[in-house]
Order: structure tokens, then sequence, then C-alpha cells
């Protein structure tokens, strides 16, 4: 059977979507973006991307004028993509309950659109069974589709490279589909780990759960240093220095964002909430805002003062607001402080951000929330918290 494309990613104006699509058409292949976001579509077929992802905007534009990537809100492109990549994931509700059905109603509705010869493949951190179940899904729709699931690894900011220098975990139920995934994804890398579905996919929950773990740990490290007066960056510093077995000792920060808080939670579900180590690392991650607060109403008249938040992203050099724990000193501080401003030089959709100078020059008390780069060249004139220690100025709340 001859298709219109290669490849056709629902979803594909997103953070793990986007960039999938670029690098797959920057090594040739035809690349259909299906967005339901009618907004973002023709900001992508400009050449615009529409959240800041580093060496990812050349790219676009090189697919683009060669032809080989078009972004569409018209789901009749699914019926016409040899392979079709869904990057939508399994959410947890705000009771923090994952919903493993989402996966699955999501492909019901475009399931009509799914073609014989076609692989359908699952790209984001599901719920252990949910290949599973589209498996059952897929079945039940009548149609001869190949089903995988290949779980992203990325670092937001990273993907450009990472996409193509990280190995690609494949898996699938039948050769033929585990051996057409490889071929797929063969197109970034050679480098191909090819697993069992179910292992797949806690391969990629284990990823992200070992990652929040090893942030709560630091952060835990990092109260305990600081409780008795003694500067945790300074300590750690001297840990990992030419010391191979603390290498992976992270520094102390906000630890948040839309993937490792959520995938901790999806697996203590998952193992009947027998997950003590991961519940402890969120009351660690989650609780650090608290902490900090709680620390500076010991040394500071905050209802007098006006605070300023530096950083309102998840995470260093990112736009990505999505679970920030700024937002949590952000709404903290504004029952605890006199006034409060906030700032972010990537961030743009917030209308309550005010200039970085303005906030240099008003504020009594700085807070850095995401530790961008750039923040390490300024030199306020008023106390700073700074857990990463970007000033040099010592870590010490």
């Amino acid at each position: 059977m001859s298709f219109d494309s290669d490849v056709v990613i629902v979803g594909g104006c997103g953070h793990v979507g986007l960039p999938l699509g670029i690098s797959f058409a920057d090594r040739g292949l035809r690349v259909a973006l299906y967005d339901v976001n009618e907004s973002v579509v023709p900001m992508v077929n400009d050449g615009c991307m529409p959240f800041h992802e580093q060496g990812a905007i050349e790219m676009l534009r090189r697919a683009l004028h060669r032809g080989l990537l078009r972004a569409t809100s018209d789901q009749d492109v699914i019926s016409g993509g040899e392979h079709v990549v869904t990057v939508i994931g399994t959410p947890v509700d705000r009771h923090l309950n994952p919903h493993p059905q989402s996966v699955p109603l999501a492909i019901e509705d475009f399931g009509e659109r799914l073609v014989d010869g076609q692989l359908l493949v699952l790209r984001s951190t599901v719920y252990p069974g949910v290949t599973s179940l589209v498996e059952k899904l897929v079945s039940r729709l009548g149609v001869e589709v190949d089903v995988a699931f290949c779980p992203e690894r990325i670092a937001e900011g990273k993907a450009m490279t990472e996409l193509t220098e990280l190995p690609q975990i494949v898996s699938a139920r039948s050769p033929r589909a585990l051996a057409r995934s490889a071929t797929l994804f063969g197109h970034l890398t050679d480098h191909i780990i090819e697993l069992a579905p179910e292992e797949a996919e806690l391969a990629k929950l284990f990823t992200n759960v070992w990652r929040y773990i090893k942030f709560a740990a630091a952060n835990q490290l990092y109260i305990i240093a600081n409780d008795f007066g003694i500067d945790f960056d300074r300590v750690r510093t001297a840990i990992v220095t030419d010391y191979p077995r603390a290498a992976d000792m992270p520094s102390a920060g906000l630890t948040a964002g839309p993937c490792l808080f959520k995938d901790a939670m999806s697996l203590a579900a998952f193992t009947n909430n027998n997950f003590t180590l991961g519940h402890a690392s969120v009351m660690i991650n989650e609780g650090m805002p608290l902490y900090i607060i709680s620390r500076l109403e010991k040394q500071h008249r905050l209802e007098d003062m006006t605070v300023g938040i530096l950083g309102m992203a998840f995470k260093g050099e990112s736009d990505d607001v999505r679970s920030s724990l700024s937002y949590k000193l952000k709404r903290i501080l504004r029952y605890k402080a006199r006034r409060v401003l906030c700032a972010d030089p990537y961030v743009r959709d917030d209308d309550d951000l005010v200039d970085q100078d303005m906030l240099l020059a008003e504020s009594d008390l700085i807070l850095i929330g995401a530790p961008h780069r750039r923040y390490a060249e300024l030199k306020p004139a008023v106390p700073v918290v700074d857990i990463a220690n970007l000033l040099g100025r010592g870590a010490l709340v």
C-alpha cells in the first residue's frame, strides 16, 4: 500500500511530538504533524517554535524548506501515514490517581482513521498494561494495524541532540511490529534496545522515578545541612569532585515538571500504594517551597517585604511552567508577604510577570526558582535565596 507520509504524529506540535517530527524529517522522512491546537499549527508551518527547544528552529525551517514536514488540524491525515506515532500519555487526576483508559480513549477518537498496514506507536509514558489495552482496542476496530510502545526519554531543551545520541527503546508483541519499530527508530540511531511491552512500560516509569528519587535525596540532604548551618553546595562539590561513585549526586532545588511527580504517582498506584520511597520523595520535593518559606519567616518579616521570584519555569533554560514549584512559592508568598513580583526571560504566556529590572529594583528579598544560567551574572543588592548557588554566595536559607 502507498502512503502519503512516512510518519504521522498525533499531538505533533507539542514538547514530545514536535522534536520527534523534526528529527525524522531531518533524516529524510516525510512527516505530518496532527494537532488539535489550531493556534500552533500555522506557527509551526511558518517555521516558528511554540516553545523553547535548543537548536530546533533551524532544523524545523530546513525540514519545511525541503518539503518534508507539515502541520495540520485535519484528522484525515492519520490515514495517510505508514507509521502513526501518538504522544498521548497517562495523566493523573486531581486526586493523584492515574487514568489508564485515557490513551485507549484518545486512540478510539481517531480509530476510524486507522487503515490496514500501519504501525501504531505509543510514545509517551503510559500506565503498565496500557499497550495491551491498545492492542485489544485495535483488534476490536477490525484493522490490521501493528502496535508498539517506544518510549521517549528526552530532557526538554536537549531533545534535538538526545533523540539521536541516546539509545532508543522499542517494544512490541509480534516480531513484525518489533522489527518495524526498530527500523523506524533506526533512522535516528543505530543503538536500538528491544524489550517486551510490559518491560518497556516499566523502563520508562523507572527512568523518571529514579531521577525523582535522586532529586529528593539531594533535597533531603540539603535540608539536613541547611538546618545545621552548613552550605550543602560546598559539601556536594567536595563529594563529587573527581569521585566517580558520587558523580551523579544532583544539586538541590525545586523538582517539578509534567513527568517526574506524575510518574511517581502512577508507579505508586501500580503497586497498590506500596511504594514508600516514592511517597517519601513526593513529600520531600513538593515540600521544598514550604520549607524555604518557613526558614525565611524565622529571619525576615515577610509581611513587610516585597519578595521577587526569578524563574517561573519548572527547570532552568526552559519556558515550560507545567507543575512548576515556582508557582507554589508564589501562592504561599502571596499569603505571607506584602507583595510578590515574578519574572522569567523564557516564559511567554503569563500576564502576571514583570520586567526583571523592575523586580531587581523593587524587591527586598529574591528567590531563584528556575535556575536559568543567565542569573549567575546578576549582582542583586538584596538577600537572595539561591539553593542551586548560581551566584556563588552560598546556598543557605
